[in-house]
């Protein structure tokens, strides 16, 4: 059976970004999609922090970035600022980018090691541009200069703003959107393939085709296939969280914060006339009113609405693609947004759906390749956000405690003892987080190389000597040369209810 009529079920960002990735297909009048959500369904609707892949998914629908961010209010993202984590009152920056540049196929991180045990005491980020620009509170997208580092970044985003505009784009390339709240579906007799929805106003709609974006309730994917889900709440207890947005301190930093507290942990994302807050916990440790006393405590500038409680269980739905349809988003698995994976996933679910879909039917084959290659990716995720709680030496609570003694995935343990015996970060495929990423949780969070690898050993520190300077000093020159981010925000891409 061919692919005539898509329907998405469900808004939002995923519903939208899958839209405007699909919208092509509508424009060229090779597929009807209709995307039906009810304005009576609120979103999450807090501060979203993306990451660089998600400059991949603009840059392909055509958009402007400057007209984009002023449209969500949305600021530059550096990384990630870590409090806590290791032990009360330590921090480290998990930069996008890389430390220096690798010398010789030796990672640059083990050079670094080598001088450290020569008696060179400049730290690791010295050598990173995203955390020394972080660190000044200044951005810039590229300094003139062929032998100077890029800058690697992504955005802070008002999520709901960011699905409003992509609205307009998808709207203005043929995707019809039906106001209507859901109320049941049908399926085939013979295939079990869903037919139709019906809204609660009767209305039918059918299609060959349906992608459900419609969040945590999982209205096609869970309620009408019965798909089953894989439940990761042993290794990423949190199950809660609590979120609120807070008016804007006067300066909008270039990059988020995560800080640590005794059952969780707590972000803040900034935007542009705003905060975004929100207070990750667990459940079994503490109560939902220690969770937001937390919370309203620890957030800079006057909160601006009441907390919003959220309920989540962290795992994967046990297929992606089930029959004639394919969850993306929530509907799909959750993973806490503690390395800011959210959007990401979204993205790379739709880029697969992109590439695989036929437009002359479905088949075994599809379906099993997105479902493998989507579920690798999210435990390779999974393995990245669990090494954050199970690299600790916290013991002031029953959490920390829990967290520092579980047991993990043997796919974290083996690439945990790699880097403890020399330093080395194997990556399988096409793995989202690079090998920077590994070295600053780990070493960040205590866990630290004997020694460098054999080949380390063998480079000459002397005849490296003038490199390694040159990378610091270059670094030196791009902050020296980047404006502040709160003027170069103003500058490039000011929101309007920020520019009045």
């Amino acid at each position: 059976m061919g692919i005539r009529k898509i329907v998405i079920v469900g808004g939002g960002t995923a519903g939208w970004m899958t839209a405007a990735a699909l919208s092509r297909l509508a424009q060229a009048r090779a597929v009807e999609i209709v995307l039906v959500e009810s304005e009576l369904i609120g979103t999450v609707g807090v501060g979203e922090a993306t990451i660089p892949p998600f400059i991949n998914f603009q840059d392909r629908l055509g958009i402007d970035e400057a007209e984009m961010l002023a449209a969500v209010q949305g600021s530059f993202k550096l990384g990630i600022h870590f409090v806590d984590w290791e032990r009360q009152g330590d921090s480290y920056f998990h930069p996008f980018g890389n430390y220096g540049y690798a010398v010789d196929s030796v990672s640059f991180h083990e050079i670094w090691m080598r001088y450290r045990m020569a008696g060179d005491e400049r730290p690791l980020h010295h050598f990173s541009p995203e955390t020394m620009m972080a660190m000044h509170r200044r951005f810039m997208h590229q300094a003139e200069g062929e032998d100077l580092p890029a800058i690697n970044y992504a955005y802070h985003i008002d999520a709901t703003a960011y699905a409003r505009f992509l609205r307009r784009y998808a709207e203005g390339r043929g995707v019809v959107r039906k106001e209507g709240k859901i109320v049941s579906s049908d399926l085939h007799g013979e295939s079990g393939f869903v037919r139709s929805v019906t809204l609660d106003d009767g209305t039918e709609i059918a299609g060959d085709f349906f992608v459900d974006c419609s969040g945590f309730r999982g209205l096609l994917i869970e309620n009408a296939l019965e798909t089953g889900y894989e439940e990761w709440t042993h290794w990423l207890p949190c199950d809660r969280a609590v979120a609120i947005p807070s008016a804007g301190d006067g300066t909008v930093l270039p990059y988020t914060r995560a800080t640590a507290h005794s059952a969780g942990w707590q972000w803040r994302v900034p935007l542009q006339t705003r905060n975004g807050n929100g207070h990750v916990y667990c459940s079994q440790f503490m109560e939902a009113d220690e969770a937001t006393d937390i919370l309203l405590k620890n957030i800079d500038g006057e909160a601006l609405a009441d907390p919003n409680h959220l309920r989540f269980v962290t795992g994967r739905r046990k297929k992606f693609w089930n029959k004639n349809v394919v969850a993306i988003g929530l509907s799909g698995g959750f993973m806490e947004p503690l390395e800011s994976t959210s959007i990401h996933l979204i993205q790379s679910a739709i880029s697969k759906l992109a590439g695989m879909l036929s437009l002359d039917g479905i088949t075994e084959a599809q379906q099993d390749t997105f479902n493998r290659l989507l579920g690798k990716e999210f435990s390779r995720i999974r393995d990245f956000l669990i090494l954050h709680y199970k690299a600790t030496s916290r013991d002031d609570s029953e959490f920390w405690n829990y967290c520092r003694t579980m047991s993990i995935p043997d796919t974290l343990e083996e690439k945990i003892e790699m880097f403890r015996l020399n330093g080395q970060v194997f990556r399988e495929e096409d793995e989202l987080f690079a090998e920077t990423s590994w070295v600053a949780v780990m070493m960040g969070q205590g866990i630290v190389p004997s020694r460098p690898s054999a080949m380390a050993h063998t480079l000459d520190l002397g005849k490296l000597r003038s490199e390694y300077e040159g990378m610091d000093q270059s670094i030196k020159y791009l902050v020296s040369k980047a404006k502040p981010h709160d003027q170069y925000l103003a500058d490039y891409c000011p929101t309007a209810i920020a520019a009045e």
